[in-house]
């Protein structure tokens, strides 16, 4: 790569190709989702979402102050579509019944929006034809806390746009490292075993030829890294597909109306008419 920007100086979410070094640089440190290189919490958990497809929707960093996800979205190289998002989101959020408000952040203004036992934060940024969006749902008592580190992980968090066309607002995808897709490989046949479905029989995205389990770099990996909580994974599959298309957010009553597991610091994952799954919208067909 030719860039000079460096992991480590907060001075995120970057664009991958300003970045010195190489994505392989970044093993350990962070999650390689494809569109997205999210950064790891140091004694968090990662929470992988199937959808009904048997294709990935969401990964989760589950923290003690709460749960955070990110998406990016394909954007007009003008630039501006958050300001644009933050106004639609804070409408539909209310017309839901959410207690929504607009506070300045970072990188300027996020949507909080307050339901029953809990609280979801919108975190958006614009780059060069990217917008990435951040989401921290956690309980109330730790909302500066989740804030705080939601707007650190952004800082250090790495887009990968690649030159494929897509329409504006069209979510990137998702791809899972080898690591992730074999665990989540293994959980969903484990659950596939105890309902007495058999193997499942669609590909994986991201998912690695057996050959490819082998991790080259298996002795490098750090103790509570990246490849080491994406082997230890929380695996679960949404009765129905859902995803991430920004401009069709909570169409659904019950994304202001979590239940009390999807917004506990300790859940393992939400369930699933939780807000959380649901305030991400649904995806494009």
């Amino acid at each position: 790569m030719s860039g000079t920007k460096t992991i480590g100086e907060a001075g995120g979410p970057y664009d991958i190709d300003d970045l010195a070094g190489s994505p392989d640089d970044l093993t350990n440190s962070h999650l390689d989702l494809g569109s997205v290189l999210m950064p790891v919490v140091e004694g968090g958990q990662v929470t992988v979402e199937m959808s009904a497809e048997n294709q990935p929707e969401a990964v989760y960093l589950v923290t003690p102050v709460g749960r955070i996800g990110i998406h990016a979205f394909a954007a007009p190289r003008s630039g501006g579509l958050w300001r644009e998002v933050v106004r639609e989101l804070a409408e539909s959020l209310r017309a839901e019944g959410a207690q929504t408000s607009i506070e300045d952040g970072h990188w300027g203004r996020e949507v909080l929006a307050r339901v029953e036992g809990g609280h979801h934060r919108f975190i958006g940024v614009d780059g060069s034809r990217w917008m990435v969006r951040l989401v921290a749902s956690g309980p109330d008592e730790a909302g500066e806390q989740l804030a705080q580190l939601a707007r650190a992980v952004l800082a250090e968090t790495v887009v990968r746009r690649g030159t494929q066309p897509y329409p504006p607002r069209e979510v990137l995808p998702l791809v899972l490292p080898p690591v992730l897709a074999e665990q989540v490989a293994a959980a969903q046949q484990q659950m596939a075993q105890e309902q007495g479905l058999g193997p499942t029989s669609e590909p994986i995205s991201g998912a690695p030829a057996p050959e490819a389990s082998a991790d080259a770099g298996a002795d490098e990996v750090l103790p509570g890294g990246a490849v080491a909580q994406s082997a230890a994974a929380t695996v679960f599959t949404e009765a129905q597909p859902s995803g991430s298309s920004v401009d069709e957010e909570s169409d659904d009553a019950q994304a202001v109306e979590p239940s009390p597991d999807a917004l506990s610091s300790d859940a393992p994952s939400p369930s699933r008419g939780s807000a959380l799954s649901r305030l991400r919208g649904r995806r494009r067909r």
